[in-house]
This record gives structure tokens, sequence and C-alpha cells, in this order.
């Protein structure tokens, strides 16, 4: 057997596989732009994802329930697998970030691997776009990203390294309905549970090594063995009753942002910014923090500027934040599905002063650095391990429904290889993550750094947030903003005295 043969759902994935619903697909994905290098590019491109796909194991795995556990799901190589059902060629569009919005808010189907890719050949012949689409239970970035890299070009071929998954527009106007999807023809074929008590697990785990000492020879061993198996199990359900209590607490006299909460409608859209990496280093060189830091302050002085703009007003607005943390760790195989959990830090969006928004941002991350990932109301992601499937399954519509409590916008980070990447010879010259929306938010941020320039991707509610387009825009200005104000900052600072 492979590492991509069948195997059972991790708690976390089955989580999210027993969440969805029509109006809150769990999709991830990101928007790749391409240079067209021929009039037939789009469709050679097509062949060529249609072609490698079948050749790539994870891609070929569908979720089906098992008898055992109760309530569980396992990943199962899908027979008669054909990439021609999950890679589509779409009519040329106009809009590839209008396409992708009206794509990702289609169901994917439940029966076949969870994943799609769509290429979008542009109305002007110049570029491309393939839109990469994975539910969340088979991949979460980074996986996302080592099965997408597989379908590139062979010398852009290689693993992404397992990093913390972090993170003159026009006048707004709601569009009278969502953008339609881009008509698409099919791509043209290439040539349990283990029950234990917890109450009684510190007994045990304290009571197990006099046990050992009185038993001599092997059997000693074996026992002290499992004195220590039962002090990390008392040790896992201590964390867990933590982050619970941690949650319990995030969610006390919270005021949610209107403008960030919406009845969950089914409907995306999306919208990209590009930025220069280089005034990125400037702003963290100046006011210290980590590209991360002002990655993540970017967007509370956003939603700022966003929210003043259309009305609804900052004042008193601190929304939190979840930034999810990968625990994949460096240099080794990359498993299917989710190993997440996650940072929780409120966004200082009332406050006047872009510095001063990045120190606040930089001192939260610190604290929850200082305490780990595996810690803290965010890290409410390893609660999952604690439930057993048939938990998830029952409970999975109420979690969904829990999530605004938590948190308000999800701004995650998707570590990109600095290579080139590159599809039939076409480089990629743009690259938009886009994250899942949770149940009752309309809005998700994702953010990657690729070949020195920043991407963010937005994913919103499209009945909930019409005017995305003027959020993006902010996100510019922020920046901008954040530069000027280091630009001040040095030019206050004396220089050396002449003598």
């Amino acid at each position: 057997m492979t590492s991509e043969s069948s195997d059972l759902l991790a708690p976390l994935d089955l989580a999210f596989w027993s969440i969805e619903s029509a109006e809150h697909p769990m999709h991830l994905g990101a928007l790749g732009v391409f240079a067209a290098d021929s009039p037939s590019a789009a469709e050679h491109a097509a062949e060529l994802l249609a072609a490698r796909a079948a050749a790539v194991p994870g891609l070929r795995l569908r979720i089906r329930q098992v008898l055992l556990p109760l309530g569980g799901a396992a990943r199962h190589p899908a027979p008669g697998f054909d990439p021609l059902d999950h890679v589509r060629l779409a009519a040329p569009v106009r809009d590839f970030h209008a396409a992708a919005g009206a794509l990702l808010q289609r169901p994917l189907d439940r029966d076949r691997p969870p994943w799609e890719a769509h290429v979008l050949p542009g109305a002007d012949g110049r570029a491309f776009a393939v839109l990469f689409k994975f539910h969340h239970a088979l991949a979460d970035g980074l996986r996302a990203l080592t099965l997408a890299a597989a379908v590139m070009d062979p010398a852009a071929r290689a693993e992404p390294p397992a990093a913390r998954a972090q993170p003159p527009a026009a006048p707004a106007g709601p569009p009278a309905e969502p953008p339609a999807a881009p008509a698409e023809r099919p791509a043209p074929r290439p040539p349990w549970w283990r029950a234990l008590d917890p109450r009684a697990l510190p007994c045990l785990a304290a009571a197990a090594p006099g046990l050992a000492a009185a038993v001599p020879g092997r059997a000693a061993g074996t026992l002290r063995a499992g004195a220590g198996s039962l002090r990390s199990a008392a040790g896992d359900v201590g964390r867990a009753l933590g982050i619970g209590a941690s949650v319990a607490r995030a969610t006390w006299g919270t005021r949610s942002c209107a403008a960030l909460t919406s009845r969950p409608t089914g409907t995306r859209r999306t919208e990209g910014v590009l930025l220069d990496l280089d005034d990125v280093h400037r702003v963290r060189k100046t006011a210290g923090g980590t590209v991360n830091d002002v990655l993540i302050a970017v967007v509370a002085g956003a939603l700022r500027r966003w929210l003043d703009e259309r009305g609804d007003g900052s004042a008193g607005v601190a929304p939190r934040a979840l930034v999810p943390v990968s625990r994949r760790r460096p240099r080794t195989a990359h498993p299917q599905g989710n190993r997440l959990s996650g940072y929780l830090v409120r966004l200082p969006v009332d406050d006047p002063a872009p510095l001063a928004r990045l120190a606040a941002v930089r001192a939260a991350m610190d604290r929850n650095k200082d305490a780990g990932p595996l810690r803290g109301a965010g890290a409410v992601a390893l609660l999952a391990d604690h439930v057993p499937p048939l938990g998830h399954r029952v409970g999975g519509p109420a979690v969904a429904h829990a999530a605004r409590l938590l948190f308000d916008v999800l701004v995650t980070s998707v570590p990109l290889p600095s290579l080139g990447l590159a599809l039939g010879g076409c480089p990629l010259t743009e690259v938009y993550p886009f994250a899942p929306l949770a149940r009752g938010q309309a809005l998700a941020v994702a953010v990657s750094t690729y070949r020195g320039h920043v991407h963010y991707g937005l994913v919103a509610d499209a009945a909930a947030v019409p005017d995305l387009e003027r959020l993006a825009a902010c996100v510019r200005a922020e920046l901008a903003g954040l530069v000027a104000a280091c630009d001040d900052r040095t030019s206050l600072i004396p220089g050396p005295r002449a003598t």
C-alpha cells in the first residue's frame, strides 16, 4: 500500500466533511494566472492537467462512509477514476475573479474525489487562469499546494516548505445577481476511536508507576511504558480542557462586527490584490516584527478604511481573527488531510494610527507564539481529536453554527515555493489563495508571497459583501499608508551631527 491508499479520515478532516451543506460549501483553492504563449495555450493546459492528474494518487481518492468506527469515513481510491470529470475548460472570460467566485460556490460531487481544476481562457488571449478547488476534508492549504504543484511542469515540481499557515477601483455597486459560472466543456482528452473515561486518566497515571515498581523484569518495563502513555493521555485531556476554557473566555463580552457576519447564502465573490513584497519589507525593517505581522496589520487597517467608507464606522471595532498554524513538520512526508492549529488575534481596527496597529498585532502574535500552537482559543481545531467519529457526524452542524462565536474572520497564509511555476511552458504570474468561508461569516482572507509580490485572495459571501472590490482597494491603500508612516518616522530620526 502506498501512502495514498485507503485510510480513515482524521477527526479534523471528518469535522470538515460533516459540517458542509449547500449553503455552506467547505472549499478552499487558488486562482493561478498564467501568461499565454499562443491562442491554444489554455486548451493545451487543460490537456496537461487531465493527463498529469491521472498520475497523482492523492487526486484519485474519494471519501466514503465506513462501518467502523461508527460515523467514520475513509479515503478510498475511486474505481474508474477519470480526470475529465474534474478538469474543465471554460469558454473565454473577461474577469477571472468573477468566474472564480461563481465556480467556488458550486458544491463538489461528494461521490467523486473532491477536487476540480477549471481552466479559464482570457478573452484577450494574452493570459489564462486555472482555478484549483479542493474540499477541506481532502486537504489543508499546504497539502492542496502539494497536490496542485504535482500537475505543474516537471521542473517546477518541488515539495513546498512546511511552514506556518498564516497569513483605480470603480465605485461599489451590488450586482443584479451573483455572477454566472462560465460555460464549460470537458477538457480535451490527452494522447475508533478507543473509549476511555478521561476522569480516570489522572488516577491511573498516578498509580501506574507504583504498580510497575512492584513487578520485576519485563512486566515492570511494560507497565512503566503504560504509565508514560497514560500520563501522556492525561496531559492531552488537560490540554483539551485548557483549550475549551480559553474558547469560553474568548466568547465572553464580544461584540461582532455586523459587516463581517452574514446569513449563509452559499454565494461567493472573490477579489485579488497584488502588492510589492519590497514595500512589506520596508515596513518590517522600520517598525519591527515579521512579514506575517505586517500582512495581518494590513488586513486590520484595510478593514478600518472599508468600514468607514461604507458608513459602518470603525469605532470600538476589534474583530477576532483566526490565524491558522500548520502542524506539519519540516522535511517530512506530507500526509493527507489537515494538520492545523491556530492563533486568535484581536485586530486593532479601532486604532487610527497605522504603526500602532502594527505594534498591537505584533504584540498579540508574540503572545501567541510564546504560548505555542497547542494552547489557547486558537487551538480549537485540536478539540476535534477528542470527539468520536459519530460525534462529528451528529454535532457537525452545531459546530458550524458556533464558528462565528469564536472568531470573526479567517486570515491565513499559504507558503509558496520560491522557484517559478509554469504550466505547459506558460509562466505563473499571479496566484491568489482562497480560504473556506465559515458559516455565518462574510469574509475570509488568504495571502501568499510569490516571486517578489504579495497576493491577497479575498473570499466573501456575495450577498453580504457586494462591494468586495472596495475592500481590495483598501488593502492597497493600507500598505501605502504603512510605507508613508514608516517614511515619516525615518525622516524624524536625526542624522549624524556635522563636525
